[in-house]
């Protein structure tokens, strides 16, 4: 397979202009942009503000047209790089961030941007509406302006600046205050029709089909964007996606959009590449979520004898076809700031497994088995689909006999996150740069019902919720990180949940488009530079 991994200083150069003769009769609209990419998606939100709904499947289109504070990058100081804030600094208290904001902006409609649309943003959207701000933005009392291009935020508690800095590029797009200051933000019509600072303006909707985005011709940075227009065809069926890039129909397939069993075949056809770079923060973890309501399930040698019948090197392998790393925590390997592998293990071991669940009391009956669990896929990815028809035959080695349920997405969420009507759930939740993020949710108790990807398997433990609560007001950098590594022994040694493997996606890209994967949210990055060579 000719696969590229670009390292942290090299830029994948690979892809090639398309004429895109197949797609051309499919589209209302002339096909006269010298400069278009055209790109797969899978998935069409309805509400693109990434203000209020921090997600990949929004940031893929809208963060090419409203911007953050700041980027993640792979040379900049923190791993950042400056957008609408060029510096920032936190306070020693902990009561206070300041940014710098980037001079000379306008928004699209021409209104210039100022401090007071950070201010508003914050206070009005990311703080009470957006699904992760909550968190973060918890204890933000006030944001003073003192200058257009000054915002310093008041924290009521000692908010850790690391927190802060790391959830810069995922949690602070910015929208206008002007647009969005009268009626209710939710209703806005500027959710479906985003109106932001960059490189690219949203042009239109065509559901069922395609969105399109035009270049900026006053964005801030000069000479940019090099593209002049972004077209996502909208492509739910990956193997549609894999067939399309294969005609020249589109020129990109980010986020796995080709299945992970043509990867091999494609990327020996000339002129494509398959790119495993530019997703390092955006870490997707396979995990088995535990319903601990369950006598059996609340049994810690039952959850140890389930975490040692799990082959992950076996998971890695067939089901992600190696693209997948075997989990050693709820913290993944790449993250570089918080990873530790000082944590228990269980390796694979059904004899251990076995011997586990007799020492527990649950041994078999005349039939071999233990007892019966139900057992719900997510079904976001063919891959969680698949790893739960794995574990329902891992866990029958073992003698428990694992009940496929089967929903949609709604259907599961609310079974799992809502109803707690299950007994083993599989989830792909996304490590996000900071544990406090996304993944002591995972286990901290007290989270009201119908959060998403949150602990509701009625796990409690008050050392391990201690823990989490000390380390988001923790301060001290350092210390911050050996709270967190701690946290990590103890989930892995209490196993609240079962961690099996971590991966990042994949994007197959003609050969003469350039600067694919250049940072490590590249898929929802603002493709600012990105170009093709004609």
């Amino acid at each position: 397979m000719r696969v590229i991994s670009t390292t942290r200083r090299e830029l994948l150069q690979g892809a090639a202009m398309v004429a895109a003769a197949g797609f051309a009769p499919k589209l209302a609209f002339a096909q006269d942009a010298a400069r278009r990419l055209i790109v797969a998606a899978d998935s069409e939100p309805r509400n693109l503000n990434p203000a209020m709904i921090a997600s990949n499947g929004v940031f893929f289109v809208s963060s090419k047209i409203v911007e953050p504070l700041a980027e993640a990058s792979y040379d900049g100081p923190n791993g950042l790089a400056p957008r609408l804030a060029v510096g920032w600094s936190g306070s020693e208290d902990g009561l206070s961030a300041t940014f710098k904001l980037r001079s000379g902006v306008t928004w699209h409609d021409g209104k210039p941007f100022t401090s007071a649309d950070v201010a508003f943003s914050a206070m009005q959207i990311w703080k009470p509406l957006q699904n992760l701000g909550r968190i973060v933005f918890k204890d933000l009392e006030s944001v003073e302006t003192p200058d257009e291009t000054t915002a310093i935020f008041r924290f009521s508690k000692p908010t850790p600046f690391q927190l802060v800095r790391n959830a810069l590029p995922a949690l602070t797009s910015v929208v206008p205050k002007h647009i969005y200051e009268t009626g209710d933000i939710a209703e806005n019509p500027a959710n479906t029709a985003p109106i932001g600072t960059g490189p690219f303006r949203f042009g239109e909707h065509k559901p069922g089909e395609y969105y399109k985005l035009v270049r900026n011709e006053n964005y801030w940075q000069k000479d940019l964007p090099k593209l002049d227009e972004i077209l996502y065809r909208v492509l739910p069926d990956r193997a549609a996606a894999a067939n399309a890039i294969e005609a020249d129909e589109i020129q990109l397939a980010a986020f796995s959009a080709v299945p992970l069993a043509d990867l091999d075949r494609v990327s020996k056809i000339e002129g494509i590449a398959v790119v495993t770079t530019g997703y390092e923060a955006l870490t997707y973890q396979l995990i088995v979520e535990i319903n601990h309501r369950r006598k059996e399930l609340a049994d810690l040698k039952v959850r140890r004898a389930i975490a040692h019948a799990i082959d992950r090197d076996y998971v890695v392998r067939t089901i992600f076809l190696g693209h997948a790393t075997a989990s050693t925590g709820p913290v993944p390997r790449n993250d570089t700031q918080f990873y530790t592998s000082d944590v228990p293990s269980y390796p694979y071991d059904v004899a251990k497994a076995n011997a586990l669940l007799d020492e527990a009391g649950y041994r078999r009956d005349t039939n071999g088995r233990r007892f019966s669990l139900r057992l719900l896929p997510a079904p976001y990815f063919n891959e969680t689909k698949q790893f739960g028809d794995y574990l329902r035959q891992a866990l029958a080695e073992i003698g428990i006999d694992a009940q496929l349920v089967s929903n949609d997405a709604a259907g599961h969420q609310k079974a799992v996150y809502t109803d707690h009507d299950f007994d083993l759930a599989i989830a792909p939740p996304v490590f996000r740069g900071d544990p406090a993020i996304s993944t002591t949710i995972l286990v901290r108790s007290g989270t009201p019902d119908g959060v998403p990807f949150s602990n509701q398997g009625g796990y409690v433990n008050s050392e391990l919720d201690n823990l989490i609560d000390r380390a988001a007001v923790t301060l001290d950098e350092q210390a911050r990180i050996a709270l967190y590594q701690e946290f990590q022994r103890r989930v892995v040694d209490d196993l609240p949940l079962i961690n099996v493997v971590e991966w990042n996606f994949i994007t197959v890209s003609r050969w003469s488009v350039k600067n694919v994967s250049n940072n490590p949210r590249w898929a929802v990055s603002n493709w600012a530079d990105t170009a093709i060579d004609s």
